[in-house]
């Protein structure tokens, strides 16, 4: 094990954390997304410490099963925490495991770089799950020093929209495409961070802007918004946050107040439109009117 100020250090959604171990550290410094986010100096909050696979402690609850990309995973708790196990084909596992109260996650088993990868996001959630930050599934775009989060399933025209907005709002640009980090902070000001994780487009930048406001997107033969309740800001969140986590009391307890506190402070809308630039100068006006 290494101590909390050893290993390589990364800055992501405003806290420092640690990777140890030379094996982890060297395929974690190989993945291209993670290196506008090393930095040379602060005090970790928590570390990725390289372990053994006997260590690997036995699952009590599976809560949430799920494949993607030929790669299947189990997010289960274990007598005193959560183990993550991730397989792709026949290959060996990869496993991820943090016992709640420590400052470090384990990682041992296949160290293959695409499973690393996902496995840090997973653990990076859920270090923050409790403390008013989450990863939030959506596409970022920053618009006069603000940004604004497009929500929606796959497929239904987040990066399209994002990428109308650059294409036709003047001085804007993307922070993140997939999985930016927002963070609700004491004063109740909510800021969302770039992060390494950005789907299949490579935007990684390790900035912050304060939230504007959340959109969800529906596919329509018209274009119009409207400003959600409450309630219905929540439903329309509710989707985008970590569903590893929806099956476990403590963690979706700490998310869904940080969706609350962000619901209190920022918008929520509903945008039902076309992929086209008429979308996206209506989003605009209302949105920054």
């Amino acid at each position: 094990m290494c101590c909390r100020t050893e290993g390589v250090r990364y800055s992501v959604g405003g806290v420092c954390l640690a990777v140890c171990g030379s094996r982890l550290a060297q395929v974690v410094e190989q993945i291209v997304a993670f290196a506008p986010f090393r930095v040379s100096e602060g005090t970790p909050r928590f570390s990725f410490v390289e372990g053994r696979v006997e260590e690997v402690p036995q699952v009590v609850n599976t809560q949430y099963r799920f494949t993607h990309e030929g790669v299947s995973s189990e997010f289960s708790a274990t007598a005193d925490g959560y183990l993550l196990s991730m397989q792709l084909d026949e290959e060996p596992p990869l496993y991820l495991w943090h016992r709640v109260g420590e400052s470090h996650l384990w990682l041992s088993g296949n160290l293959a770089m695409r499973l690393v990868r996902f496995a840090l996001w997973v653990g990076y959630g859920l270090m923050r799950a409790t403390d008013g930050s989450v990863a939030i599934h959506s596409s970022c775009i920053v618009h006069e020093g603000r940004a604004v989060l497009f929500l929606g399933e796959s497929g239904t025209g987040k990066s399209t929209h994002t990428r109308l907005w650059r294409e036709h709002i003047t001085g804007s640009f993307l922070l993140n495409d997939d999985s930016p980090i927002v963070t609700v902070e004491s004063d109740g000001r909510v800021w969302v961070y770039g992060s390494p994780w950005s789907g299949k487009t490579p935007c990684y930048r390790a900035e912050r802007y304060e939230l504007q406001a959340c959109v969800r997107l529906s596919q329509a033969p018209a274009n119009r918004i409207r400003r959600l309740s409450p309630l219905h800001a929540y439903a329309a969140l509710h989707p985008s946050c970590p569903p590893q986590f929806a099956y476990d009391d403590r963690l979706y307890s700490g998310i869904s107040d940080t969706m609350g506190r962000m619901i209190a402070a920022v918008p929520c809308y509903h945008l039902a439109c076309l992929p086209d630039e008429a979308a996206a100068r209506l989003a605009c006006d209302t949105l920054f009117m």
